[in-house]
Parts: C-alpha cells; structure tokens; sequence
C-alpha cells in the first residue's frame, strides 16, 4: 500500500484530495438574505447558521425545501466486543439488523416521523444472516472484524474494498435523489474502534476518548480504556496514514463509512452526522478529503468524550444535545426537522424590505 493510499473508486479521488467548499458567494448571499429577514438581527440563532448551511450546501438561495432525505445505516461486528469492551454480546448486532429491516428500530420509528429512508447494510456483521434480504448483504466484506488491540482490524484487501464500497453505497445514495443524507451505524463493540480512530487522528491517549458505549461500570470503562491504548499502542505511526488506520484500527463498517462520507462531499452532498461512531468516520473522511467537513452537519451531541473531542476538531456545533448514546443515525435523524425548518425560514419568512412602505 503506497503512503498516499490506495484510488477509492472510479469516482471518488485518491485519498488527500482536497473537497472544495460551498461557494463562498452563496454563503454570502444566504447570510445577507437571513440579514433581510422580518426579524431582529440575530433572533433566529442557531436556526439562521443552519439555514445559510442548508442554502450553501444546495447551492441556490433561498434554498429548495428538504424533502428527499435517506440514513444510511452500515451494520459490522467488532472482535474486540469479545474482550469486555461492551456491556451486551455480538449477537446483537445481527438482531438489530432484523429489527432495522422490521421498521422496530429506535431510527426506524424516528424517520417514519420525519419522512426519512432507512437502509440498512451489513458490513462486517459476524453472522450470516441468511435468512435476510440478498441485497442487505450485497456489500458485505467480511465476517466480523479482528481484534484491534491483537491484530490489524482488516487485511490490506479488505481494507480496499470497504474504501471502494463505502464510495459505491454513496454513489448509490445520490443517485437516488436524495438532498440530504444521514450516517447511521450499527456493531456492538464500535465505540471501542471508534474511539482508538479518534484518539490516534488528535493525537491523545485512550483515556482522553474513551466512554462507557453501551453502559459498561467503572472496571469495564478501566479495561476499555486499556484496550483502546493496547491498539494504539500496538499501531503506533503507522496511523499516520489515514487508510493504514482504518485498516488497522477500524472495521468495514467504519471504513465504509468514511468514504460513504468523503465521496459525500466531494459530490457536494450534505450529510447529518450522528454519535461517536459517525464522527469517527467524519474525522476519518476529513483526513481522505481534506474540507469533507464543510459539507457536514452534527445532529447531535452523544455521552461519549471522544465524540465531543471529534465535533470540536471539525468545528462543528451540535443541533441537538438531549445526552442520547443510541446510535443508529437516531440522533441525526432526530435533528433533521430543525434542518428543514431552518432552510424553510430562510425561504418562506417574509423580507423586511417587503413589510415597509
């Protein structure tokens, strides 16, 4: 594997190729239009940032009502849940891969409320699934991931091909139609990969980033905390190529969903991230293309330490923060109504200039 990393996909650049921001004259213009809004300066809050985001992320002001939106949910088993980094077995994960395709999930009730597609794919989850979908399956590349703190998550191959499919699954995503998307996730055992990818991209030892995931006591957090460093540890610079970390600290399910978010970007798609595993894989996609963050939005802010450490790195403020930890994309999709909202005030409001005389 060359320093730089392997091509993606057709259509998504080498990884380091920078992502070009929105334009900076529609931000201008979506700024001066919020300025011209019937309203005092500034009464909207944080409604009016979102409002010039969604404008300058559609490229038009006022911007189109937000009516297509899709979360994808990218489902993977982790061999380190089998270390006593998590408070629940992996059997899980192929349960609520069922529950997901059942409309049962906590995202699923969620997006029927807002009019938000859920597809879920399996990644990397450990059981077969046999009795599921053909197509849930479609771009699964392997069976469970290895143990971080043991040994590399992924072999170099399969690292390639979660690159590749997370770029296809996004592809697939756009091609649909969709004006916004959302990242969702599903593994139990992820927060431990996500946090070692957060802890190695800052530069900051495990205990900085590391939190309880599904519920874990003290002695738990304690031993997952010194898993987390064991991985970093045993990785060491080689995480200083960003795809060399995600083979070796991540899974498929995270790897995909840095290029799911990366090819986003470079497409000039908005996405809704969601908790720490989503900006796990947004810190990751920023490193690939570097700007890929201009084009997210943070729906909320999760328990987790490393999640807020990732948000403040990529300088993003959360729409939401209700203390939720559920994952799935639940809390991107919660924040989706305010993102509408915010992009139909600044198309729908009346202007000032129209009210005077």
């Amino acid at each position: 594997m060359s320093p730089q990393g392997p091509t993606l996909a057709p259509t998504l650049p080498p990884a380091g190729t920078p992502v070009a921001a929105p334009d900076p004259a529609l931000v201008a213009a979506a700024r001066e239009r919020l300025g011209g809004l019937a309203t005092p300066a500034g009464a909207l809050g944080r409604l009016g940032d979102l409002a010039v985001w969604v404008a300058a992320t559609q490229g038009a002001v006022p911007p189109a009502p937000i009516e297509r939106v899709r979360a994808v949910v990218l489902a993977g088993d982790h061999g380190v849940a089998d270390h006593g980094v998590s408070a629940y077995p992996k059997a899980i994960t192929g349960a609520m891969v069922r529950t997901f395709l059942a409309g049962s999930a906590g995202v699923s009730v969620l997006a029927r409320q807002h009019g938000v597609n859920v597809r879920v794919l399996d990644l990397g989850v450990e059981e077969d699934l046999a009795d599921v979908d053909p197509a849930v399956k479609q771009h699964k590349v392997r069976n469970g991931s290895a143990p971080i703190h043991l040994q590399d998550a992924l072999t170099v191959g399969e690292a390639r091909r979660a690159l590749a499919v997370g770029a296809m699954i996004a592809d697939e995503e756009i091609a649909a139609g969709t004006q916004l998307l959302v990242s969702g996730d599903m593994g139990i055992g992820n927060t431990t990969p996500a946090a070692a990818l957060i802890a190695a991209s800052l530069g900051l030892p495990a205990d900085a980033v590391t939190g309880r995931g599904t519920g874990v006591d003290d002695a738990g957090l304690a031993h997952k905390t010194a898993v987390v460093q064991q991985a970093l540890d045993r990785v060491g610079d080689r995480a200083d190529d960003p795809v060399v970390a995600l083979q070796a600290l991540g899974s498929a399910d995270l790897t995909a969903s840095a290029t799911y978010l990366a090819r986003a970007a470079h497409a000039g798609v908005p996405v809704v991230l969601d908790g720490v595993i989503s900006l796990a894989a947004a810190v990751m996609a920023e490193r690939l293309a570097p700007g890929a963050a201009a084009w997210f939005v943070a729906g909320h802010r999760s328990t987790e330490p490393g999640q807020s450490l990732a948000l403040e790195h990529l300088g993003l403020e959360p729409v939401l923060d209700l203390g939720m930890r559920l994952g799935e994309g639940s809390g991107a999709v919660a924040a989706v109504p305010l993102i509408r909202s915010a992009g139909l005030l600044l198309s729908d409001m009346a202007l000032l200039a129209d009210l005077l005389p």
